[in-house]
């Protein structure tokens, strides 16, 4: 018999998640707890293509999602909960980068330069909610395609918007 595959988001409803979505890292050390109704109401997080993120998640892109801290509660059942000090940053400004020592899941950054926010690493969660932008769209492989709909930054948020000419 084949083993039952887990993890397909189309499986949870976003109307499972009104009070509120958790998720664990590998080992289940760590959980993480978003307390917000409107989180699948409208698009949000964002796509990032910096190195830092793109180490930061194992991949080429990381699913991140910026958001009030006073939102969201992290539980470290058994101590595992580490911290990096990335100063190695485009504003100099030191971003921790928060992880599980025991199973290296990343679970979130904690940016100097946006008090009372936190980045959540959605690969984590079992649902996430549609991205409203991509940044550092300028740093995507060639071989990348385009989402259609996004807000795309060459670079920063906020910043010169991808393909504008300056």
């Amino acid at each position: 018999m084949p083993p039952t595959l887990t993890g397909d988001p189309k499986s949870h409803p976003n109307s499972s998640f009104i009070d509120g979505l958790t998720g664990t890292c590998l080992c289940g050390s760590i959980t993480v707890t978003i307390k917000d109704q409107e989180l699948f109401t409208k698009k949000r997080g964002h796509l990032c293509h910096c190195s830092n993120c793109r180490k930061s998640s194992g991949s080429f892109v990381a699913a991140n999602l910026a958001i009030d801290s006073d939102v969201v509660e992290v539980k470290d059942r058994d101590g595992t909960l580490k911290t990096y000090d990335d100063y190695e940053t485009g504003s100099g400004k030191k971003v921790e980068r928060v992880f599980c020592a025991r199973d290296g899941n990343p679970i979130m950054s904690v940016p100097e330069i946006y008090p009372g926010k936190v980045v959540l690493k959605m690969g984590i969660f079992p649902r996430i909610p549609a991205p409203e932008m991509e940044t550092f769209s300028d740093h995507r492989h060639a071989w990348q395609g385009e989402h259609d709909g996004l807000i795309q930054y060459a670079t920063v948020r906020g910043g010169k918007k991808f393909g504008e000419k300056e």
